[in-house]
């Protein structure tokens, strides 16, 4: 029995010890090749918020017709 928790420990230990996955952060230094305007902006906050509250704006409109027991 020995053996067998021998050769599963030698086989395990080499994962455990060194990180399998290597993460490596892509920077860049320099300035943006294009300016963002206003409207964009605009238009991409408003496209995130609606992306995110629309789903309970729904649920909160339509809660009583989720509280009817048919």
């Amino acid at each position: 029995m020995s053996g067998l928790l021998r050769t599963i420990a030698s086989r395990a230990a080499p994962s455990l010890r060194q990180p399998t996955v290597v993460q490596r952060a892509n920077l860049y230094s320099g300035p943006a090749k294009g300016k963002v305007g206003a409207a964009e902006s605009v238009i991409g906050i408003g496209l995130f918020a609606l992306a995110i509250l629309g789903p309970a704006g729904w649920i909160l409109a339509h809660l009583e017709d989720y509280k009817k027991k048919e």
